[in-house]
């Protein structure tokens, strides 16, 4: 049986990855070790791993995490008391109340809770 599902998003640096999504997003470190070339970061009951991809180029990079919350409208004022840039939070024809932020590999993480 599936228990859950831990995306892996490309990075550049980690250094640069490790202190958007710590210092910025809230999560923390996840793990007994520090892997090089590799980062696994948790907040709540999610995880976001992470590798090391020097080449990226973030024009051309499409990594995209839809992540649901049950509380949408809390987090999106975190994110922005936090100076994240964020897009507007917005109800979605789709029934679901969504923002989406871009980290500094332009991974696109959106956040959506279900109007319903």
């Amino acid at each position: 049986m599936l228990t859950s599902i831990n995306p892996k998003l490309p990075m550049r640096n980690k250094a640069t990855t490790k202190d958007f999504y710590i210092n910025q997003m809230g999560f923390k470190d996840f793990g007994m070790a520090d892997f090089d070339g590799y980062l696994m970061v948790e907040k709540d009951n999610i995880q976001i791993h992470f590798f090391e991809f020097k080449d990226l180029n973030p024009k051309e990079n499409y990594g995209q995490v839809y992540i649901r919350t049950n509380d949408i409208d809390a987090l999106y004022n975190t994110m922005k008391e936090k100076d994240v840039a964020c897009s507007p939070i917005e109800d979605k024809l789709w029934m679901q109340r969504e923002f989406s932020i871009l980290d500094p590999d332009n991974n696109l993480l959106t956040f959506g809770q279900s109007i319903l």
